[in-house]
């Protein structure tokens, strides 16, 4: 399933597509519409990345006491006096109307055009053997926008370098998508909670 605060629980994946559509939140629940928008609020296409948009009767009225916040998030829908929420979050949708989460639009790294999603780099990157921890955020760059940079734990008694690292990534993701730079560290900051603090990271 897939929900936020303001508009609760969207979508669910049926039973019998779990194996079918084993990576997908699922299609939107009755009487809820969603759709996917580019930067300049244009619906797309299947497969295009963009910021996800729903529309029913879950979706809140505003934030209390909050109304410049609330004009960020509910925009004018398709019927007179209607809003629809614009979750901040970016995902796609296939052609069959089933949606992909790929990341918080907080989170997101915009690079040479392109939007990335750090968990998927996250994933490969613990997908190497040897490697315990992976952090993947976007720094400022002049000709990219922001580059990605990642920062790894590897397991006692492994020897697992930078560029052997930056090898396995090319193998598994999309060009673009590669860290142009992996910084091995001997931990990840963490929250008093035990959540990773990417925020002191740099």
């Amino acid at each position: 399933m897939y929900g936020l605060t303001e508009c609760k629980r969207c979508t669910y994946l049926p039973p019998e597509d779990l194996e079918r559509k084993p990576l997908s939140v699922g299609v939107a629940i009755p009487n809820t519409e969603m759709w996917i928008v580019d930067e300049h609020d244009k619906p797309v296409g299947p497969d295009v990345v963009g910021q996800l948009v729903i529309r029913g009767a879950t979706v809140m009225k505003g934030y209390w006491g909050k109304p410049e916040a609330t004009a960020r998030k509910l925009k004018p829908g398709p019927l007179p006096g209607e809003q629809v929420l614009y979750t901040g979050d970016y995902c796609r949708m296939d052609a069959e109307g089933y949606l992909y989460f790929i990341g918080r639009g907080d989170e997101i790294i915009k690079s040479r055009g392109e939007k990335i999603a750090p968990k998927e780099v996250e994933n490969a990157l613990l997908d190497v053997p040897g490697v315990r921890e992976a952090a993947v955020i976007g720094v400022p760059d002049e000709l990219l926008g922001q580059a990605v940079k990642a920062f790894v734990v590897i397991e006692q008694g492994r020897i697992v370098g930078e560029r052997q690292l930056q090898k396995e990534c090319q193998r598994r993701l999309e060009n673009f998508m590669v860290p142009k730079s992996i910084v091995i560290v001997p931990s990840l900051p963490m929250t008093d909670t035990g959540k990773l603090k990417k925020t002191a990271l740099s």
